[in-house]
Order: structure tokens, then C-alpha cells, then sequence
């Protein structure tokens, strides 16, 4: 189980569950529908098969390029720890587990889970063919929010897909900056990244620029929900913690980029969404 754990990098799911809590109480303390916890349950699971199928399959389809690369040379399946096979197995069984989990919460979920797998696993190939891989990456996690509120609710609903925007435009924008550590090896292997096609000085202003359009997002659902002091506050804290992640990272000193990339998103994904669910219970 470690192994893959490992695999998959579990601690990541830390990025877009905090933002299903979002999208899932906002249906329920927000627009007043039922709370029920074997729905609950049923949206983190899903949450939980999706993500690891992502990332499984991400390992099998990469596990070439990561055998090449410097930074990814010790990953599971370029060292033999797991094989091919059995990340393939693994990832079935996922994908399987997230199919079910919708089927149990609702119909629309269910219709919608094929659409959500394949834009989830087809992230894996469009650094082949496109610079803006960073952004299909934060459309699949953007269906965090509103597929937790579409499990509660059963329909669309402005709030849920502004919240998504903005999970796309911050982790568009975060993943540029971890893309900076690969730029030569991405010139090299004709892969597509910002950083590889633009440079990363010019990268990390569009890095930032995103991320400004992530607190706009953000900004704009506050006061179009007329939404309370607490959701200032972590919107405040959400804000603070990208400058400061933006103020870490330098072109030519990559050196604290695991700081702005994990810790830092990790610290502003739980406080923003702590913050945001006392202002939706209050």
C-alpha cells in the first residue's frame, strides 16, 4: 500500500478535497439542500478513486520520460518497484471504484463520470502536443467543486463552477511553476510546457498573472454571494500565501520550488477552505 501511495502521491489529494468540501457544503449550508453522510462518504471516495487514477495512469503513460529524467528517475516504475502491469491493474480498479461511487450518488454523476475520467486521464498526453498542458491539468481538478455539488444537488449552479474556475486558474498557475525544474529536459524530448516554449522568466509572469485571475474569480463569488467576514479572511490568507509563493521561486534560484509547490498550495488549500466552510455554517 505504501508503494502506492508513493505511486500516486497521496498527500497531493490535499490540493482539490478541500475544494469538494467547498462545492459540497455549499449545496448543503448554502442553497439548503438535505446533508446526508453516505453521500458524503460516496464524494470523497469518488474523489479519492479519481485522483488516484489520474495520477496512476500519468505514471504508466510518463514512465519512459521519467526513466530519462534526472528528477523522476527514482519513481516506482522506472526503478521496478511497481510494474507496469500492476499500475495498470491499479488504475482499472479506480477508475472502476469512481464509476461506482457515481452510480450510488446520483444519475447525473454517474452520466458525467466518463466525461470526468476522460478529462482526468487525458491530461497525461498533452504535454505531447501543447504548452497549455498546465491548464487541462487545472480543469481536472476544477471538477472538484462542482462535481461535490452536483452530487448534493443534482444541477449546475453559478457558485460551484466560479469556485472551479478558480481552482483551474490556481493550479494552472502553480504547475507552471513546477514545470520550471523540467525545462531543459522538456526542450530536449520535444515535450510542451510554458517554461520550455517561453522561458522561465516569462513563465512565472504568466504564472502570476493567473494567479491574479484565481483571486479575481474568488473575489467576484464573495460578493456575488454576499458571503461574510470569514470568507474575507481566507480569501485574505489564500492571497498572502501566493505572494509568498511567487516570492520563493526566482528563474535562477529553483531551489525552494518544493516549499511553493507543496507546502505552501497544501497550507493555502485546508486554511482557504476552513475558513470559507465557517462562513457557509455561520
Amino acid at each position: 500500500m505504501k508503494k502506492y501511495f508513493s505511486l500516486i502521491k497521496f498527500s497531493h489529494t490535499i490540493f482539490a478535497l478541500p475544494f469538494a468540501m467547498i462545492g459540497f457544503f455549499l449545496a448543503v449550508w448554502h442553497d439548503g439542500y438535505p446533508f446526508s453522510w453516505i453521500k458524503f462518504l460516496l464524494v470523497v471516495a469518488s474523489m479519492i478513486f479519481a485522483r488516484s487514477a489520474a495520477m496512476g495512469f500519468n505514471r504508466i503513460v510518463d514512465a519512459g520520460f521519467d526513466g530519462e529524467n534526472p528528477r523522476t528517475v527514482n519513481r516506482e516504475i522506472p526503478t521496478g518497484l511497481i510494474s507496469k502491469a500492476a499500475a495498470i491493474s491499479f488504475v482499472n480498479i479506480c477508475c472502476i471504484g469512481f464509476v461506482t461511487c457515481s452510480y450510488f450518488i446520483n444519475s447525473i454523476c454517474f452520466f458525467l463520470s466518463p466525461v470526468a475520467l476522460l478529462i482526468v486521464l487525458g491530461y497525461s498526453y498533452t504535454k505531447r502536443f501543447t504548452a497549455l498542458s498546465h491548464f487541462i491539468l487545472g480543469l481536472g481538478l476544477s471538477l472538484a467543486p462542482i462535481g461535490a455539488y452536483l452530487a448534493v444537488a443534482g444541477e449546475f449552479n453559478l457558485a460551484p463552477v466560479l469556485f472551479g474556475l478558480a481552482v483551474l486558474f490556481w493550479v494552472g498557475g502553480f504547475d507552471i511553476i513546477y514545470a520550471l525544474q523540467d525545462t531543459a529536459f522538456d526542450k530536449s524530448h520535444n515535450l510542451f510546457s510554458l517554461p520550455s516554449k517561453w522561458g522561465k522568466k516569462t513563465s512565472l509572469w504568466i504564472s502570476m498573472i493567473v494567479h491574479a485571475g484565481t483571486i479575481i474569480s474568488l473575489s467576484f463569488i464573495g460578493i456575488k454571494d454576499n458571503l461574510g467576514m470569514w470568507y474575507w479572511i481566507g480569501l485574505s490568507i489564500f492571497t498572502l500565501l501566493l505572494l509568498y509563493q511567487h516570492s520563493i521561486v526566482k528563474s535562477n534560484d529553483l531551489s525552494r520550488i518544493n516549499i511553493a509547490f507543496f507546502t505552501t498550495n497544501g497550507i493555502a488549500s485546508i486554511v482557504f477552505s476552513a475558513f470559507v466552510l465557517i462562513d457557509l455554517f455561520q
